[in-house]
């Protein structure tokens, strides 16, 4: 294809608004001022987990390490044994420079993590093993054999490597300015490490800036990584001074953050110098890095613990011709660049990237073909042959690296251990992909696994029992969060928080409380125990605490996405519509690719009467969730009576009739348990109920029996099942074994004392209550036993059980956990003034 765009992509790993933004101001970092104000920037949302090698590659890709395969820093290494560093040849997709291969324009990619051995694309590849100069006293560092593509600028490249030792104290001097002065015996390994940060960093800018002189180039990605080395190793001394660190310590090395950032922005301006007007220039970073009170002094002992230090919000700056000037850009992801830049250059999506375009960046709407998939596309995209070289040399000296910098523990003499260590924590990254994802399914067998090799971990048993509870297997996180109790770990506010969790899903809301003040006990003040604490309130319906632990939550972190959608829900609840449409707001700016934020600011701006905007904010949702009954149901109430838009009502309505085999809501338990009662409440608290009142009110049941006469032939007859597709039914508990398996079901199983339903039915049937029916009363036991073992082993089954004299007796707690359990906004006072305590006959 012929194209004339070009498009540069500069990579600083680590960067962070908070760190920019005051040096920015400051006029240190006018060549990124320049190119914010001529352009549209943001946060961009990091992906889970936050390891750089995954996540440069998803920027690569647009899709996330499930599909792309690199899933961590390390990888068995199949020829030599042991580990090696992840490689590029592991990646199972192809990236944005194959794409731009196969379509004949050129690219020059230099230092991208993971790239090594370099891939035979249209253009040149410089691998992120050619920066790698080895120990700081080893001038004589050889080239690493594949770090170049074409081969035949290796010699040409290997002048513009640049050694730690070429750096003098003169050098270091705006980093450390009493470099001159320190003693050499206490201060040489962070030395050194600055000097060996800046020869790698000045390596690449070097090779970079040759390329952009002597080649033809369509396509440049330059990846840095240089701010994440500097600031795991130096923002503990950055300014403020933490309390943990030493006056004299902090005076010494509290510039080198600034430092770093300042230098990049010098890079840069020879970058955007030699790139030109025409370019279209994308700066971004995989994640950022804290700063605040959330910087690290020490980290535990773990792989890959210093991504404890990395926040989920990096910085994305996009300028060029056609591109917005001085706006921002709200909700960008790692997965939307490879989309977005294949929409510049005017080439399809790929249906099975992860990644949506950034259409908001562009000053023009861009119409977007789509392909179903890059990767089934036949012809030449530059990709690695399978025979090629690698160097056991350069793995084991970049291995050294990682070990050096934390990411990774030194794996010893033992190789096999090695290679079992490396496949778990690999599996493991896996599961997390899955967790983010929200298929918890897919993450419990590799979970699982991980676990039963190493049981010991609270890794891996802290991320197994989030996954139970998201599974609502509370018998499997009961269990496990036992065993985590007689452990070391009892102490950990997470494991309290966990515990929280798990009675806040079983509605025992008093004890999950406990739990959660207990964790603030023990691990003083952070954002995720505040996070529970409001979440637990609004299911207590308890708005105004709920807002105010939300708002404890914002006051530690003014980012979090989480705390603006609950404090959102909780305003929207008590009418504040305004400032509810403020925090949802707030949280789709920071995290827009969750579907529940986009449904209540729907509901929040029909609310304000802003319908144009309500709809779009619902199809939004659909997007991120196409089976939203509600959202649907919204949806053709906006356009038939506000919106008017009678053919996209009519498009909803169809799918709502045509392909929603979606969620019922049943009723059961044994008769005279309370179930009539339990309809009458769904029904009052705003629920649509499936009845037909064929069976009339009687002394029995004064108010009704809320029945739909087709139940009675169930176990032979369900075709008439999707009329209840969104309502509640009435089934009593013998028949709910012939419930038909193509719907999702949510029952609500009334409990009542035995001795109660067998007096109750007696007198119904005009029987004598002075002769108790053993026989029958060992039958109905057994068949509630049926049913919890029925509802345990059915994968379309969510059931919850209500006792019915606690419903009569405290009747807030329990419609508060029906509420919960069917997630509808129900009307909690019109149900309470359906319960009437006089009618609870044949009280025992």
């Amino acid at each position: 294809m012929i194209n004339n765009k070009k498009v540069l992509v500069i990579g600083w790993d680590a960067a962070d608004w908070n760190v920019i933004n005051p040096l920015m101001d400051a006029g240190q970092m006018p060549a990124l001022q320049k190119l914010v104000e001529n352009g549209v920037v943001g946060n961009i949302a990091t992906l889970y987990p936050p390891l750089s090698p995954m996540l440069w590659t998803s920027i690569a890709t647009g899709k996330h390490a499930d599909k792309h395969g690199i899933l961590g820093f390390t990888e068995p290494d199949a020829n030599n044994g042991g580990i090696r560093p992840v490689y590029g040849s592991s990646r199972k997709t192809r990236a944005i420079w194959n794409i731009l291969h196969n379509q004949g324009l050129k690219s020059n990619v230099v230092g991208w993590w993971p790239s090594h051995p370099s891939e035979p694309i249209n253009g040149v590849m410089v691998s992120n093993f050619f920066k790698m100069v080895g120990k700081a006293n080893n001038r004589e560092r050889p080239l690493t054999p594949g770090s170049v593509y074409p081969a035949e600028l290796e010699e040409i490249l290997h002048e513009f490597q640049v050694h730690p030792l070429e750096f003098t104290s003169a050098m270091i001097k705006p980093f450390v300015p009493d470099v001159e002065k320190l003693d050499p015996k206490e201060h040489h390994v962070p030395i050194e490490g600055i000097a060996k940060i800046l020869a790698e960093a000045s390596t690449v800018q070097a090779v970079s800036t040759w390329l952009m002189r002597n080649t033809e180039w369509d396509f440049m990605a330059v990846y840095f990584d240089a701010i994440d080395h500097f600031c795991h190793g130096f923002m503990k001394y950055h300014p403020p001074r933490l309390p943990q660190v030493s006056e004299e310590y902090f005076n010494i090395y509290n510039n080198v953050v600034s430092g770093a950032y300042i230098l990049h922005d010098m890079m840069l301006e020879r970058l955007l110098e030699l790139a030109g007007e025409d370019t279209t220039v994308i700066i971004l970073s995989d994640h950022g890095f804290y700063s605040n009170q959330f910087r690290s002094v020490a980290l535990p002992k773990f792989n890959s613990a210093p991504a404890i230090e990395h926040s989920p919000y990096g910085v994305v700056c996009i300028s060029g011709p056609g591109i917005k000037k001085d706006e921002r850009v709200y909700g960008a992801s790692l997965l939307d660049i490879t989309p977005t830049i294949l929409s510049i250059y005017g080439l399809p999506i790929g249906k099975d990237m992860d990644g949506k375009v950034l259409q908001s960046i562009f000053e023009e709407p861009v119409v977007n073909a789509s392909i179903n998939s890059w990767d089934q596309v036949e012809g030449d995209f530059g990709t690695i042959p399978e025979d090629a070289k690698e160097d056991p040399f350069a793995a084991a000296e970049a291995l050294r690296q990682l070990v050096d910098l934390g990411y990774i523990e030194d794996p010893g003499e033992d190789k096999n251990k090695a290679m079992e260590n490396c496949a778990n924590d690999n599996s493991f990254n896996l599961a997390l992909v899955y967790m983010f994802k929200g298929n918890y399914s897919a993450a419990l067998p590799l979970l699982e696994e991980v676990y039963q090799s190493v049981p010991d971990s609270p890794l891996y048993s802290m991320a197994l029992t989030e996954t139970y509870l998201a599974l609502k297997k509370f018998d499997e996180t009961e269990k496990l969060l036992n065993k985590i109790s007689q452990d070391e770990e009892s102490g950990s506010p997470k494991l309290d928080i966990l515990w929280g969790m798990l009675l806040g899903y079983k509605g025992e809301y008093s004890e999950s409380l406990k739990h959660l003040n207990s964790a603030l006990e023990k691990g003083g003040s952070f954002p995720g125990i505040y996070l529970e604490l409001g979440r637990l309130h609004q299911k207590m319906e308890r708005y105004d605490e709920a807002v105010e632990a939300f708002n404890r939550a914002l006051d530690l972190d003014g980012e979090n996405a989480q705390a603006y959608l609950g404090k959102g829900t909780c305003l929207l609840k008590k009418g504040r519509f305004e400032e509810a449409v403020d925090n949802l707001l707030s949280s789709a700016g920071l995290l827009y690719h969750f579907a529940p934020t986009h449904f209540f600011l729907g509901e929040a701006l029909f609310k304000m009467k802003l319908y144009k905007e309500s709809s779009e904010a619902f199809e939004v949702c659909l997007i991120m969730a196409p089976r939203q009954r509600m959202a649907h149901q919204w949806l053709v109430k906006i356009y038939s009576e506000y919106y008017l838009n009678k053919e996209k009502a009519e498009i909803h309505t169809k799918y709502l009739d045509n392909n929603m085999s979606g969620t019922i809501t049943i009723v059961s338990g044994l008769p005279r348990s309370g179930t009539s009662l339990m309809m009458q409440m769904l029904h009052s608290g705003g629920a649509e109920v499936l009845t037909d009142e064929i069976r009339q009110a009687d002394d029995s049941n004064p108010r009704g029996y809320w029945e739909y006469e087709p139940v009675k032939a169930l176990a032979r007859d369900s075709a008439w099942m999707h009329k209840a597709d969104g309502k509640a039914l009435k089934v009593i508990a013998q028949l709910l074994k012939f419930l038909p398996p193509e719907f999702y079901y949510k029952i609500i199983f009334m409990k009542r004392d035995i001795k109660e339903v067998l007096i109750s039915q007696q007198k119904m049937l005009n029987k004598p209550t002075d002769i108790f029916p053993v026989a029958l009363s060992k039958s109905f036991e057994k068949e509630i036993e049926r049913v919890e073992a029925w509802a345990e082993s059915q994968p379309n089954v969510d059931i919850l059980f209500v006792n019915y004299p606690e419903l009569i007796e405290d009747p807030k707690m329990q419609i508060i956990r029906v509420k919960d359990f069917l997630t509808q906004d129900l009307d909690s006072e019109k149900m309470m003034k359906v319960i009437d305590p006089e009618l609870y006959r044949n009280r025992i």
